[in-house]
């Protein structure tokens, strides 16, 4: 490595040691430190492990050990190996410990299953904006919605909407003229849902598009001719993969993505 790294030692996951590190770096103009996440830590062994990469790299090491005789552990270890380390949760918790006069319960985690329902969202929120509008195919069997319909058929806002929600969305444009990729096939049908929409209404949706890119004359993605041929080829890929169908016409995204989350429920079991 071009740069000493600073290994970040943790009983759980090692999010808020990362975090804290990331905004002191944040501060300096070189700030591309490499980052080694050292998680879910419970034996000695593993702390032996870190500080001898440490050293050897010259490195130092923070470390977010609620485990009061791990931590203990570990400052010993560094401490014989003159590798320098930072305590970033011992010391908080010696003072709260005076001040509210009892012991922490050193049980790596707690703050992330306190707010599961929260970093669920996260999760999804970010794994959606990744899988949006047909990227990373090799992933979408990790999505537990795939929504697929055409062009303007509400795809992108509807799978935000249940990232929000917590649900983990891939979403895959229709396009007549470009070949299906074939993951769509491979993935979980159960779990994927075709959007239906009435042409005409689509037609509508797209001149507005139009006319919001300011893009004038007639074009074949605004020809009713052209929406419903493609309408109907979205159809077709729907029964072919045998994929659950909802028709979002006239309807809000929270209607649709009531009927999504039914739909899916339903088809899973």
């Amino acid at each position: 490595m071009s740069s000493p790294p600073i290994y970040i030692v943790s009983g759980g996951m090692g999010t808020s040691g990362e975090h804290l590190v990331q905004t002191a770096l944040a501060q300096f103009h070189k700030n591309d430190l490499p980052l080694i996440i050292v998680s879910h830590v419970d034996r000695i062994e593993q702390l032996q492990d870190v500080v001898a990469q440490a050293e050897a790299s010259g490195g130092i090491i923070v470390h977010t050990l609620v485990d009061a005789t791990l931590r203990d552990d570990l400052i010993a270890l560094t401490q014989s190996h003159n590798v320098v380390s930072l305590d970033l949760i011992g010391p908080l918790l010696r003072q709260l410990t005076r001040l509210l006069g009892e012991k922490p319960l050193g049980q790596p985690g707690l703050y992330r299953q306190l707010r599961e329902d929260y970093f669920k969202r996260m999760e999804a929120i970010e794994f959606t904006v990744a899988h949006d509008d047909g990227r990373k195919p090799h992933e979408w069997h990790k999505a537990e919605i795939v929504l697929t319909g055409v062009s303007r058929a509400g795809k992108t806002p509807l799978s935000m909407y249940l990232s929000t929600l917590g649900w983990k969305v891939a979403n895959v444009p229709l396009i007549q003229e470009v070949a299906i990729p074939e993951e769509l096939f491979e993935i979980d049908a159960r779990r994927v849902v075709g959007l239906d929409i009435d042409p005409d209404q689509l037609v509508t949706y797209r001149r507005r598009r139009q006319q919001g890119l300011g893009v004038v004359g007639k074009l074949p993605y605004a020809d009713p001719q052209v929406v419903y041929a493609e309408v109907e080829f979205a159809r077709q890929v729907f029964r072919r993969g045998q994929f659950a169908v909802i028709d979002i016409t006239d309807k809000s995204i929270e209607e649709s993505a009531n009927e999504a989350i039914a739909t899916i429920r339903r088809r899973l079991g």
